[in-house]
């Protein structure tokens, strides 16, 4: 079986774990609400998992147990987004994927996500485990349809206040929150007081929730927009990283509930 598939009254949901583990198609009222072109590489397209760090880590680099290491530059002159994406996951269950995380990261661990679609929402898990001691951080990374029909009102988002981290002439956060400027915004922020939401005039509202307290919203895009959980900001292996122990276990969830307009 070369994807997962599930469906619901309202919704279908198709999953590739050979393609990163990613949701490629979700369907809401027979509409595709993901962007779906692979052409456009891995980076850019469907739902798919940021592990074992999310965003930019900068110039691929970070040091762990007074060790230095090398990541593979693919956002240059950075790494973004961890390996999990351009790995091939395995097929666990009728709702789950699992990856053995493979090199170069060079502390090993397991992740499983896990995928639960109900008429109104899904809502996905991950579980990471390590094999050995390691830094953590995961994220996700949804690519959203601007425009979901012709002639209609393309995709409003909301996300209330919030704090913004600021960025270095590198793009990678320093560490200090600031005011957010206007957007559009290739930013982390995080404090937010209402969950974000991306309405599609007359068509849909889809509230975006998780267990992580980091957001990445880039906007800048003409045709689509994403709005990403993580469980730290960018870069978070050079700062204060959280470390996970031998056998330790961190779950997350992201969530998108989705209602008629």
């Amino acid at each position: 079986m070369d994807e997962l598939r599930l469906q619901s009254t309202q919704a279908s949901l198709a999953v590739a774990p050979r393609s990163g583990g990613r949701v490629s198609s979700l369907v809401v009222d027979d509409r595709e609400l993901l962007v779906t072109d692979h052409t456009l590489g891995d980076l850019a397209w469907g739902i798919y998992p940021m592990v074992p760090w999310a965003g930019r880590l900068a110039k691929g680099s970070f040091s762990h147990d007074a060790t230095d290491y090398q990541m593979p530059v693919n956002l240059p002159p950075h790494s973004a987004h961890g390996i999990g994406f351009t790995s091939e996951w395995t097929i666990a269950g009728p709702q789950e994927i699992d990856l053995e995380l493979p090199e170069p990261w060079p502390f090993g661990g397991r992740v499983r996500q896990r995928f639960e679609l109900a008429n109104d929402r899904l809502t996905i898990t991950a579980t990471i485990t390590a094999t050995e001691t390691m830094p953590f951080m995961v994220g996700w990374h949804p690519w959203f349809r601007r425009d979901l029909s012709r002639g209609t009102a393309p995709a409003e988002l909301d996300f209330g206040n919030a704090a913004m981290y600021e960025l270095d002439e590198h793009a990678i956060p320093t560490g200090q929150l600031v005011e957010p400027p206007p957007g559009p915004w290739d930013n982390c922020f995080t404090a937010l007081d209402v969950d974000p939401t991306i309405r599609w005039p007359g068509l849909l509202e889809l509230e975006l929730s998780s267990s992580c307290d980091h957001w990445v919203v880039y906007t800048e895009p003409i045709d689509s927009l994403c709005v990403e959980p993580q469980t730290h900001a960018p870069d978070e292996f050079n700062r204060k990283p959280t470390v996970l122990e031998a056998g330790d276990t961190r779950q997350v969830t992201f969530e998108m509930r989705w209602r008629r307009l």
